[in-house]
């Protein structure tokens, strides 16, 4: 588990160690908030979000194969809620 500004995160995948956790912090969007994974990757060396809802966790795979750089480094992250 991970601690960041934005909450709690399980790291799922983290491909070529891609999840900097001040980076991470500083390109997050309010509007994630409501997804439960979020994956990010580098295109262009920019920091790129896109996030899933638990029902649609299984296009993750499409997304990084579809519309990420071959070979990029990414992250999967899962959000983990407080209790």
């Amino acid at each position: 588990m991970i601690e960041t500004e934005h909450g709690n995160f399980e790291v799922i995948k983290d491909y070529k160690e891609a999840l900097e956790i001040k980076v991470f912090n500083e390109r997050y969007v309010g509007f994630l908030d409501k997804y439960t994974y979020i994956v990010g990757d580098f295109s262009a060396d920019m920091l790129r979000f896109r996030g899933f809802t638990k029902d649609k966790r299984s296009t993750i795979t499409d997304y990084l194969i579809e519309s990420c750089t071959p070979n990029a480094p990414y992250f999967v992250l899962k959000r983990i809620n407080k209790e």
